[in-house]
């Protein structure tokens, strides 16, 4: 079963590079512009096809990426200066589009499957919240009580504490005054149900009587059928609130370093995706295709050498000064870029290895 959910992992990353290599491939197709390979995966070809307009089409050994190589792309030596048929021939408003075309097909790949996925399956609405105990302090009522993390309390006292909210339990707790008898608690822990007794504590730090836990819930929620109108709607929510997530997540990573501890190469990504999907099923497998989707069409937009990003700065300048970079020079800093890209992915990779075996 691991090997299948590794295998599922491989196949979710192969869908989102062929989309957006599939992006550049057909923009290029329509606007005229010669492709001379399209490569699902990088290292050794394990399997290739020449179609009858001269492209490549490849399958490679190491399916962590791909590319769509134009004919006369990244000219250092300056080959193809005089050619006609050359990518930096091409009108840059054409070069353009063809490089903006992969990281918006991630998006528009995210954005169909997010409403189809609530045009099939309905859109969840949250009924309530179950509490529950995240954590039990080292010391406290509640540990020495021998509540753990995760028990579910039911009742105290007698009052339902299970009623949708969290505001129950958590004031039937603060409400205690100091010469009230015990706390009588229903515990649900797993499959069981047992009863305890504690007495709260005041905490002057919060200002209240406590039990010593952290509360947390459990989100309630119901599906209900979706039109396509309101489909396309909270598609649209997701989309652009994953968007936010993961543009402020990285905006912290830049500013503050915050995250780069959780950052994963190809094998920590196939690890997440592996686990994901054992714990949530084809349900997670949707979820994790397009949070991933639109992080690559995020990631390939910034203005980092050897990405999407970079190459569409260099047009921008180009169409400001109406004439190119000298192609020799953004083959460099391309190349550069590249470099600096796979140490990058070494550094990752050996850094998810090292946490499989921690």
């Amino acid at each position: 079963m691991t090997i299948l959910y590794v295998l599922l992992a491989i196949l979710l990353l192969g869908i989102l590079v062929m989309v957006h290599e599939f992006g550049h491939f057909i923009f290029a197709r329509m606007t005229g512009i010669e492709v001379m390979e399209f490569s699902i995966g990088f290292g050794p070809k394990l399997w290739g096809r020449k179609s009858k307009k001269g492209t490549q089409f490849s399958i490679r050994a190491i399916p962590m990426g791909g590319y769509c190589a134009f004919y006369g792309e990244d000219d250092a030596k300056g080959e193809h200066v005089d050619d006609p048929r050359a990518y930096g021939r091409q009108s840059v408003w054409k070069r353009m589009l063809s490089v903006l075309m992969g990281p918006g097909m991630n998006f528009i790949l995210a954005f169909v499957v997010a409403v189809m996925f609530y045009w099939i399956g309905g859109i969840a609405h949250v009924t309530g919240y179950e509490p529950y105990i995240a954590e039990v302090a080292a010391s406290g009522p509640a540990y020495t009580a021998g509540l753990q993390d995760g028990d579910v309390i039911e009742t105290i006292n007698g009052v339902n504490t299970l009623d949708g909210t969290q505001t129950t339990l958590l004031n039937t707790i603060s409400d205690y005054q100091e010469n009230d008898p015990p706390m009588e608690l229903t515990v649900r822990r797993g499959d069981e149900t047992f009863t305890t007794s504690l007495t709260p504590f005041y905490d002057t730090e919060a200002g209240k009587f406590s039990i010593g836990v952290t509360i947390s819930a459990h989100v309630l929620t119901e599906n209900t059928p979706a039109t396509f109108t309101e489909a396309v709607s909270a598609g649209w929510q997701w989309c652009t609130y994953a968007g936010g997530v993961i543009l402020n997540a990285l905006k912290n990573l830049v500013t503050t370093g915050e995250g780069f501890d959780q950052t994963s190469g190809p094998v920590g990504v196939v690890t997440l995706v592996t686990e994901e999907v054992r714990a949530g099923g084809f349900e997670a497998f949707i979820n994790l295709l397009m949070v991933i989707s639109i992080n690559l069409g995020i990631m390939n937009l910034l203005p980092i050498p050897g990405l999407d990003g970079s190459r569409f700065l260099f047009m921008v300048l180009e169409a400001i000064r109406r004439k190119p970079v000298p192609p020799q020079k953004e083959a460099m800093v391309h190349l550069c870029g590249y470099v600096l890209l796979f140490a990058l992915m070494i550094f990752f990779t050996f850094k998810d290895v090292i946490r499989l075996f921690s």
